[in-house]
């Protein structure tokens, strides 16, 4: 059985792979961190990370992505193109973001924050 945060994770690698993306790895981790998703959008390579929240009494699953957070897959990211020798493409930083939602009793309220922060 998949734990809580690998299952949101494929509800968000699915959601992103019926959009058009194409994955290229998934829980990369080094020393720098961790990232969730790295996927190509046509030829954009795209590091995301997934946050799900049951509710918003501290912040929503978007606002959980603080500062310290982004640092961390940034220098995730730095190291991950350096080891691919990808350092050609663009790249970009999403967030999707899981909360469940009332009126769909049993389904995720999806939100995909393209471009979410920068480097």
């Amino acid at each position: 059985m998949l734990s809580k945060g690998l299952a949101y994770e494929k509800v968000a690698q699915n959601y992103l792979l019926k959009a058009g993306l194409r994955t290229l790895n998934t829980n990369f981790h080094c020393k720098s961190g961790e990232i969730d998703l790295i996927m190509k959008d046509k030829e954009t390579l795209v590091f995301i990370e997934v946050r799900y929240r049951k509710n918003s009494n501290y912040g929503s699953a978007s606002e959980s992505v603080h500062i310290h957070k982004q640092r961390k897959i940034i220098r995730s990211a730095e190291y991950y193109l350096n080891i691919k020798k990808l350092w050609h493409l663009a790249v970009r930083f999403d967030v999707i973001a899981i909360s469940p939602s009332i009126k769909l009793l049993g389904k995720n309220n999806i939100t995909w924050h393209k471009s979410a922060f920068i480097c």
